[in-house]
């Protein structure tokens, strides 16, 4: 594998996550393939950034929880699968009340080859470091809809302080925001711009990688 992976925790001192795809809490409803752990996965670089945001957010009285970092190829393969099965009422009214799964790619929530995949992205929010409260940010993880995008009507002032609160501290340490999604964030200067890796996530993230090239 690319030595330049490694399991977030080990390099940003404090970070909080919760591997969604790892679990039954995402909107596949199930584990996703790939993920054979619960831990978030990313390059040095993404780690090098995320600790000067997990500073940067601490000096405004939040810490980080982290979702998703590195996402396997094979876990988004797995996404298009599930794209093509039944729909699950419970997932969709919890994550796609208002669109169809097909309309989760065309309107960009989901993709056939993720960004993620490149080693450099996060889904992140907010807690705060004197309750361990999460941050209200008016809409769930995986909310596909429009109330999830920056800027969104229908949501609170706290809400919309706290998105904006996430967004500048995680543009100042180098991140790029993805505007349909407030908790995805993108390294600006990311190392592999090209690269969709597929290796699994792992306890050690340093096993057997493949990496998917463009073109």
């Amino acid at each position: 594998m690319n030595g330049d992976f490694v399991c977030v925790d080990e390099l940003v001192a404090g970070i909080r996550w919760d591997a969604k795809y790892a679990t039954w809490d995402n909107f596949t409803g199930k584990p996703v393939d790939g993920y054979l752990v619960n831990r978030i996965v990313g390059t040095s670089a993404l780690c090098a950034a995320l600790e000067r945001a997990r500073e940067e957010a601490a000096a405004r009285g939040f810490g980080l929880l982290l979702w998703d970092g590195y996402r396997p190829q094979r876990a988004v393969d797995c996404f298009l699968r599930w794209a093509q099965q039944p729909e699950d009422r419970r997932t969709k009214l919890r994550h796609h009340p208002n669109i169809t799964k097909a309309e989760m790619f065309e309107q960009g929530y989901v993709a056939a080859k993720s960004g993620h995949s490149r080693g450099s992205t996060v889904d992140v929010t907010l807690y705060h470091l004197a309750t361990g409260e999460l941050a209200p940010m008016g809409g769930d993880f995986d909310l596909m809809d429009a109330v999830s995008h920056h800027g969104a009507a229908g949501i609170t002032h706290v809400e919309t302080s706290n998105r904006r609160a996430l967004c500048s501290l995680m543009e100042t340490c180098g991140f790029r925001a993805y505007e349909c999604e407030w908790w995805h964030y993108t390294l600006a200067d990311e190392p592999y711009p090209d690269t969709y890796f597929d290796f699994p996530v792992t306890s050690c993230a340093r096993g057997d990688a493949r990496a998917l090239l463009d073109g």
